[in-house]
């Protein structure tokens, strides 16, 4: 499948958030707070057009967890056939993908870091051994990182010095490697700074 692999400071500069949650991303868009490109200091920035706006917001969303862009449109196409708010759905959609919640229960420093941990085997679902990052999870399934992962030293480095805590729709056992989906995700408890409206406002055009 097709992701993204090139200089990740140059898409956060340019959407104006750090997407991967990098130091590095920190340091360039300290060290440059302007879009990058060789016209980025002088581009101007008082007329935003709305499409624009509509645009970030879906790269935003499409770059933070890791989908390529028709990907990202079929996800929408299912969102907007569920019942509820589309954009709600979206977002707990991308929540429930297996990457992330290897992300969200701190076994993993970033979203891409945890999508090779799901690549190579690391993690089991339910007691059987899944390698799709893509894999969407559902309410009460038991998601379990293998023993062979849990002594490695990134996985005991980013449990220790990261020391970030699941969600409150996650429950984690047996010291922290065992993640269960309590519930579902709400809007309020998904802190990923994306406005869906604009998504669903752009795909509605």
């Amino acid at each position: 499948m097709a992701r993204y692999t090139g200089p990740k400071a140059r898409v956060s500069r340019r959407l104006g958030t750090n997407i991967w949650g990098t130091k590095g991303e920190n340091i360039a868009m300290e060290k440059r707070p302007y879009p990058p490109g060789e016209h980025g200091r002088t581009r101007r920035r008082g007329n935003v057009s709305e499409y624009l706006l509509q645009l970030q917001e879906k790269q935003k969303a499409r770059f933070t967890y890791g989908f390529s862009e028709k990907q990202f449109r079929n996800l929408y196409a299912e969102a907007s056939r569920r019942p509820g708010v589309t954009g709600e759905n979206l977002l707990r959609y991308c929540e429930l993908r297996l990457d992330n919640i290897v992300y969200r229960a701190g076994w993993a420093a970033t979203r891409p870091q945890a999508r090779q941990f799901v690549n190579h085997g690391h993690v089991d679902v339910n007691g059987r051994r899944v390698d799709i990052p893509s894999y969407r999870v559902r309410k009460g399934d038991v998601i379990r990182l293998r023993d062979k992962a849990r002594g490695t030293v990134t996985v005991q480095w980013n449990m220790d010095a990261l020391g970030r805590s699941a969600p409150a729709w996650i429950d984690s056992a047996d010291g922290g490697f065992e993640a269960t989906i309590r519930e579902l995700p709400l809007r309020e408890q998904i802190d990923t700074p994306v406005r869906e409206q604009l998504i669903v406002e752009l795909y509605s055009k």
